[in-house]
């Protein structure tokens, strides 16, 4: 029997190149079912003319086929289903959705879900000013030097990397060339057994609070602070204690009694930028050691440094061992990549290694290889260049569109980063949002990132590593017209 092109056709909008949808509606035919060992395929001529597009693609995507087998070639008869294609399931897919009578707020508690975080479109590449933060710009990354590591670390002489369960280990790679080349830019000096990967600096957070905390223990975090840390520690039971900070960031005095860890984005305050002093991160190292406790540090974006060179970090300057150092790729690489590093003595390290392996073993291998090239090839201190060029541009723009503007800027960084904390006295943020979202605006309201309770809702983030250059400054003229069109509203 043969199987008539108009069975086939191509989705608008679908992902993929048209030879990948050819060679995925060919292979999803054939798992549900639809097409049957044996049974011939429409030739490449008349698929390609039925879909529009070129036989050559067909051709290529039918060959790919036949090398999976799920297609097979017989001279010029054509292609066939092949009878050792992979079988559909051997039992009836009821239809539908099946009935759900589970209370599952009662069977789980919500404790999980029950928390106020930045809600972040999935769609924000379709924004034409998308003030966002933390995503990657197509435009700058360099795809083809990842592509060609990627690759390699695909090779055959990779393929025990690719393939082998490493256990509780890592990629000694790049360990060896966090521990060479990165660490050393913060100032610190660490051997590889002191150094953990994790799925990126959120769940180094996770570990960390693990590992140090539990229910009925008190933290104290930076008030406000990255939403997701706070949402860490309550799941966990752990007492949450919020210090308020102020231009140098967190002031050490200010820190409770009876803590047992401290957590700080010292060298880039989340999300008001500032950093803190050196007088300031010593005073905070005397306190922990006077009152033991320890000190987690989140140092998310230090190599956005282009303004001048960034402090040394907590962790530099700690000769206690109280410092947990947390580091991540999400924004010098892309935070798809979900790749992270701990930094701390072997002691923690060692029981970190052990919930992590209970967790999820390890990072991919093969995600860990490619990373481990396209660092050492060089590839990564060019991109984290070109990166620091192109963001030193967008900000001196966006800084000169918001004076322009007349919007008020609460916190900038004096190292770069990749943002302003903006604050717009008596506008309820969250509803400014919703209307410049019509515009085709994004911005990020504050109040996710304060201690329930304290938020004064009028403060909002502007990020500049997602937006055109060429955009910034008529996005930021829409914003200070929602803003006068809004105008103050009632304490939120």
């Amino acid at each position: 029997m043969a199987i008539p092109a108009e069975a086939f056709h191509l989705e608008p909008g679908a992902a993929g190149t048209l030879q990948q949808q050819i060679q995925e509606m060919v292979a999803g035919g054939i798992l549900r079912g639809r097409f049957r060992p044996g049974e011939k395929m429409p030739s490449s001529r008349g698929l390609a003319r039925h879909l529009g597009v070129s036989r050559i693609t067909v051709t290529l995507a039918y060959t790919e086929l036949v090398a999976g087998d799920y297609l097979t070639a017989r001279g010029r008869s054509g292609y066939y289903v092949s009878e050792s294609a992979p079988s559909p399931p051997g039992f009836e897919i009821a239809a539908g959705e099946g009935r759900d009578s589970v209370d599952w707020a009662r069977a789980t508690g919500g404790r999980f879900s029950a928390h106020d975080l930045p809600v972040k479109p999935r769609d924000w590449h379709a924004y034409r000013y998308p003030f966002i933060y933390g995503q990657a710009d197509a435009t700058l990354f360099d795809h083809q030097n990842w592509r060609q590591c990627a690759l390699r670390a695909l090779g055959r002489r990779d393929f025990q990397s690719l393939t082998d369960d490493f256990y509780e280990d890592d990629d000694p790679l790049l360990v060896e060339y966090i521990a060479r080349a990165i660490l050393p830019r913060r100032g610190i000096v660490a051997r590889p057994g002191e150094v953990l990967l994790t799925m990126g600096a959120q769940n180094a957070l996770w570990i960390a609070a693990a590992v140090l905390l539990g229910p009925g223990r008190v933290a104290a975090v930076e008030n406000p602070c990255y939403p997701g840390l706070r949402m860490i520690l309550r799941q966990q039971g752990v007492e949450v204690r919020a210090v308020d900070v102020d231009p140098g960031g967190l002031p050490p005095e200010a820190v409770p009694e009876g803590v047992a860890a401290v957590f700080t984005t010292a060298s880039h305050q989340c999300p008001t930028n500032a950093t803190m002093p050196l007088e300031r991160r010593l005073a905070l190292l005397e306190r922990a050691g006077r009152d033991d406790f320890l000190i987690v540090e989140d140092d998310y974006e230090f190599e956005m440094s282009f303004l001048k060179p960034a402090a040394p970090a907590l962790k530099s300057l700690d000769r206690e061992g109280r410092v947990i150092h947390i580091g991540s790729f999400s924004k010098s690489l892309f935070p798809g990549l979900r790749l992270g590093y701990l930094v701390a003595p072997e002691g923690f390290i060692r029981e970190a290694r052990a919930l992590r392996a209970a967790m999820l073993r390890h990072p991919p291998g093969h995600i860990q290889r490619t990373v481990a090239y396209f660092l050492a090839l060089g590839h990564y201190d060019a991109l984290i260049n070109r990166l620091n060029a192109a963001y030193k541009r967008r900000r001196t723009v966006m800084d000169e569109a918001i004076r322009d503007q007349g919007l008020e800027v609460a916190g900038q960084g004096g190292f770069g980063g990749s943002s302003f904390w903006m604050r717009s006295a008596g506008v309820d943020t969250v509803a400014l949002s919703l209307k410049l979202r019509e515009r085709g605006v994004l911005i990020e309201p504050g109040r996710p990132f304060f201690a329930p309770g304290t938020a004064p809702g009028d403060t909002y983030r502007l990020a500049y590593s997602s937006i055109a250059q060429n955009r910034i400054a008529e996005g930021v003229a829409l914003i200070a017209e929602a803003i006068r069109e809004t105008g103050p509203s009632r304490p939120v």
